[in-house]
């Protein structure tokens, strides 16, 4: 890994919020793997010194994924809960082309700048961040832990397998490392996000199959699409079958992702919810609905899903996931390039109409948008996808409420690359702050966590004291 010519740090101030945190700045090159190139730009970080023992205490590393650091400084509540006991500094570290940490300002997602958007450019930003963090020493005098959920969780797996001389452990939850291409079936995700509405109960999936069809007859009046646009208050009319196929993509995104994040508790970390959301919107799915009582009680479901607070103005169907925390458009490239998780659905195992997974297809849509060539095999190659055996200190743990564990590590590889398994769990739900409705099973979860963690810290501290 090319060495930074020149590293600029800048503290800007504290931010306000649950968890407080200094933000500042540090230079990497735009290309780390190229001489040729010689630019360099400034990610974004943020860092807690409170509970700290400069002598000996970890580090504690969040890979920062697809959004604005904040929101996971926020929402990792675990990491600020344990680093007093851990004497730990907080670091959480933002995604290039994410957030503030953008190489080309507002011009960074261009088709012609966005080609430095992949895994390996930002785990070697990462990588060259820990390098400074540890001082001006050739020998690390730190331990440090990376921490990561979801594709923050695959980040954290990742540079522990690459730098292990720079990472000691890592705890990757949720992190859907085996989703890519031949790995686990495409149907796996929404079969789990089907089981977590059944559990609710089985007349909401039911109604939930027997909506798509509904709605399709439905708005082919003009009548009723001007109904649907006014009663479920859209931002755009329904003008044509382009438009039914764009609210009918919301609605199942909306479905995948109260199954994602079904906490026990009020949360906004994809955008505000209520507690056990699943639950919450299948009350009004809980009995045979037909015809225009099926359309009505959707809508009381988008209700809660688009306007929880009532603060929001209109339903943005057309806005993709609509997710108010992430970025959609930085990971909507990487999933055409080296992220590629095939999905499709199959219309008998899961509540949703069939949608046969077409990579040809995919890669055609990919090619129009950024004029690039999918390498669905990339990533598996370049991390390893089910071959990690050579890989340690690695704790994989997945929600089985999780739609994305599917996807996940759900048995241990060897003594060091452990799975937890967390029963009555969503989406990296141990990561998150502690509250009084979680369930056992992710109490024990984190008590894994840091056992790994005590244990990680150790090895670094009796190897450092052979040297």
């Amino acid at each position: 890994m090319s060495k930074l010519l020149f590293i600029l740090v800048l503290t800007i101030g504290i931010v306000s919020g649950k968890y407080k945190y200094e933000t500042k700045w540090f230079t990497v090159p735009l290309d780390h793997f190229s001489f040729q190139r010689n630019e360099t730009f400034q990610i974004r970080y943020l860092v807690n010194s409170d509970y700290w023992d400069n002598g000996t205490g970890p580090i504690f590393f969040y890979t920062g994924n697809e959004g604005q650091i904040e929101v996971f400084a926020q929402n990792t509540g675990f990491m600020w809960e344990i680093a007093p006991e851990f004497k730990a500094k907080i670091v959480f570290a933002e995604h290039r082309y994410y957030g503030q940490s953008m190489p080309f300002g507002n011009k960074s997602l261009e088709n012609e700048n966005i080609g430095y958007l992949t895994a390996a450019q930002a785990l070697a930003d990462y990588a060259d961040l820990i390098d400074y963090l540890q001082g001006d020493k050739v020998e690390p005098r730190y331990p440090v832990i990376a921490f990561g959920g979801s594709y923050g969780g695959m980040l954290a797996a990742y540079i522990r397998i690459k730098y292990p001389h720079l990472v000691n452990g890592a705890i990757a939850a949720s992190a859907p490392i085996h989703m890519y291409p031949g790995m686990v079936p495409c149907e796996v995700y929404d079969r789990i996000v089907t089981s977590s509405f059944r559990i609710a109960n089985e007349e909401c999936v039911t109604n939930i199959r027997n909506s798509w069809s509904t709605l399709r007859t439905f708005a082919k009046s003009q009548n009723n699409s001007d109904w649907l646009y006014k009663n479920w208050n859209l931002c755009h009319p329904l003008k044509n079958s382009s438009d039914v196929q764009e609210l009918v993509d919301y609605l199942q995104s909306m479905y995948e992702s109260l199954a994602m994040v079904n906490y026990p508790f009020e949360s906004n970390f994809l955008l505000p919810l209520p507690a056990q959301p699943v639950r919450v919107v299948c009350q009004y799915l809980n009995e045979t609905l037909k015809d225009q009582k099926l359309i009505e009680g959707i809508g009381k479901v988008l209700k809660i899903y688009a306007n929880y607070t009532g603060k929001t103005s209109c339903v943005n169907y057309k806005n993709g996931d609509s997710y108010e925390n992430l970025d959609a458009s930085g990971w909507d490239y990487q999933a055409c390039t080296e992220m590629v998780m095939p999905m499709c659905t199959t219309g008998t195992d899961d509540m949703f109409e069939p949608n046969p997974w077409n990579f040809t297809q995919f890669a055609e849509d990919c090619h129009k948008k950024y004029n690039v060539q999918p390498r669905p095999q990339g990533a598996r190659v370049e991390y390893g996808g089910a071959r990690l055996q050579a890989a340690s200190n690695i704790v994989f743990s997945n929600g089985l409420l999780d739609p994305w564990a599917g996807g996940g590590i759900l048995n241990s590889i060897s003594n060091t690359i452990t799975a937890v398994l967390i029963i009555d769990a969503a989406h990296h739900l141990d990561l998150m702050p502690s509250s009084p409705y979680d369930p056992a099973s992710v109490k024990m979860a984190r008590n894994i966590h840091k056992q790994n963690i005590e244990k990680w810290i150790r090895q670094f501290r009796e190897e450092r004291s052979k040297q």
